[in-house]
């Protein structure tokens, strides 16, 4: 009489599955972790504009998982990263292919479409230049990044535990999977 071992296929199909469900795992955690920052940066931001547009991102990188509070593309970035840096006094400008030629105030009395060729603040024609005198950095982002680094380590532990349970691993649900 031998010995029975069932499961055996089972038991390797698992085995060769663990890389790949572990990599979802430990995505899942950088993104429980990256939200809790995110979260801090959004009260954090003075711009209803920039707040709307945080968002975390994560992805594997060869061995390591990446995860980011970044802002989407567009405008929101721009002022995004004036206001986390700040900027240096500058002049501001239309664009000589813009104005072809003319002066801002012959593109302002022209009330025409052309208008768009002079720089407009607060609804008024100030003209071709203006002298910006800078603005103050008002940092929302590192700070959030460095007031929230051990909460954000326990959101990733906490979502690992939530996942690798002594019977297996847990996969995510559809809700999860897609953050």
């Amino acid at each position: 009489m031998g010995i029975q071992v069932t499961g055996v296929q089972a038991t390797q199909r698992f085995i060769r599955s663990l890389p790949a469900t572990l990599t979802m795992v430990a995505q899942g955690a950088g993104r429980a972790g990256a939200k809790v920052v995110a979260e801090d940066a959004k009260q954090r931001c003075r711009s209803s504009e920039v707040r709307e547009k945080i968002v975390t991102t994560s992805k594997i990188e060869g061995d390591q998982v990446r995860a980011r509070v970044d802002i989407k593309p567009g405008w929101a970035r721009s002022v995004a990263t004036w206001l986390e840096y700040g900027t240096a006094p500058h002049f501001i400008s239309v664009d000589d292919s813009v104005r072809r030629g003319m002066s801002a105030g012959r593109i302002n009395r022209s009330g025409s479409a052309d208008m768009k060729a002079t720089l407009i603040i607060n609804g008024k024609p100030v003209g071709a230049t203006v002298f910006h005198e800078g603005a103050q950095p008002y940092p929302f982002l590192r700070p959030a990044r460095d007031a929230k680094e051990g909460e954000a380590i326990a959101a990733a532990a906490a979502y690992i535990a939530s996942r690798v349970r002594r019977g297996g691993i847990v996969p995510p649900t559809d809700a999860e999977d897609g953050e």
